[in-house]
């Protein structure tokens, strides 16, 4: 199935994503891996959550920790251009049959909570708590010394829907994997920012998260943070990497959080704000899509994910496979 065609000029106007809520089972563990190890900043903190952002990064939050019993996403947050935006995509969800729900969020505006066609929680808003600048306050940099939230990577279990609904919100694909035997799209990687994506979806078990990714300054921060985890009790924890992907070119690192939850480190990739910039076609059967160069992936890379709540997990009608590491 083909890539579909860009809209150039989406129903609302989503500027990029924003913000994870992660379920966590220890609050305290979480917290010491990511801020004391990963050198993500506290900006609210109580006894059942922790909100966080990144050095660059204005906006309140980028990650909000819950304590729960469960170890889940609770939602996915993007970040609207204007107040009208909101109104507009809640009559877009709506007018497809999916829910709308105006909600309440802390440190934030107005929010739209809605699922896509597959129960993914996604939450929209415009205005977010501006915070005072910190990125040249050098003696916070700590950890990997995280910049900013990047992106997020989602397995589907329908890639090739998946790709046409994010097209129809106005995401435009960037590079893609086909699988030669059956036409159909394996993985797809989706932009609204001007980076290679700020979502991804990869077939697989689905819908459940992959991973959260952060940009980080210089493939050094990654070295840095591998020393760290190392020699601090995180060693196990260190999933995949470093190395450096075909796709997106990116210098990266997976590590895995106490409850299991997946983040990429990363810096490299290159702008994509030309609206008729063509996306790169990959070949399932290339072992330099995943991996440039480094060690092939894991199986568990393929397999863990975080599950979203409330939404029910199938299995991939397309059953092609890459390369796995033994």
């Amino acid at each position: 199935m083909p890539i579909p065609a860009p809209v150039l000029y989406p129903p609302f106007n989503i500027v990029r994503l924003s913000h994870v809520e992660y379920r966590v089972q220890n609050l305290a563990k979480s917290r010491a891996f990511y801020v004391d190890t990963l050198g993500l900043q506290v900006t609210a903190e109580d006894e059942t959550s922790i909100h966080l952002r990144a050095l660059e990064e204005r906006g309140h939050h980028c990650i909000i920790l819950k304590q729960a019993d469960t170890s889940d996403v609770g939602v996915l947050g993007f970040k609207l251009y204007d107040d009208p935006d909101l109104d507009k995509a809640a009559d877009w969800f709506s007018a497809r049959g999916l829910p709308v729900d105006w909600v309440e969020r802390p440190h934030m505006g107005r929010t739209l909570l809605t699922r896509d066609p597959w129960g993914i929680p996604l939450e929209f808003y415009v205005k977010m708590d501006r915070l005072e600048p910190i990125h040249q306050a050098y003696k916070l940099y700590r950890g990997v010394r995280p910049l900013r939230i990047d992106h997020f990577n989602m397995f589907s279990a329908n890639v090739d829907a998946s790709v046409a609904f994010y097209t129809e919100m106005g995401f435009r694909t960037t590079e893609y994997t086909e699988d030669a035997d059956s036409g159909k799209v394996w993985a797809a990687w989706m932009h609204r920012k001007g980076g290679v994506h700020d979502v991804a979806f990869t077939n697989g078990r689905g819908p459940r998260l992959h991973h959260t990714a952060f940009w980080v300054p210089t493939p050094m921060a990654i070295i840095d943070l591998l020393d760290l985890m190392a020699t601090t009790g995180w060693v196990e924890n260190i999933e995949r990497g470093p190395g450096r992907h075909g796709i997106s070119n990116a210098f990266f690192l997976y590590v895995l959080d106490p409850d299991g939850h997946r983040i990429e480190i990363y810096c490299s990739d290159y702008q994509t704000v030309d609206p008729d910039l063509e996306p790169i076609k990959w070949d399932l059967k290339d072992p330099q899509r995943q991996t440039l160069w480094g060690a092939a992936a894991p199986k568990s890379w393929f397999e863990h994910g975080s599950g979203f709540d409330g939404a029910i997990v199938e299995e991939p009608a397309l059953r092609a496979q890459p390369i796995i590491a033994p």
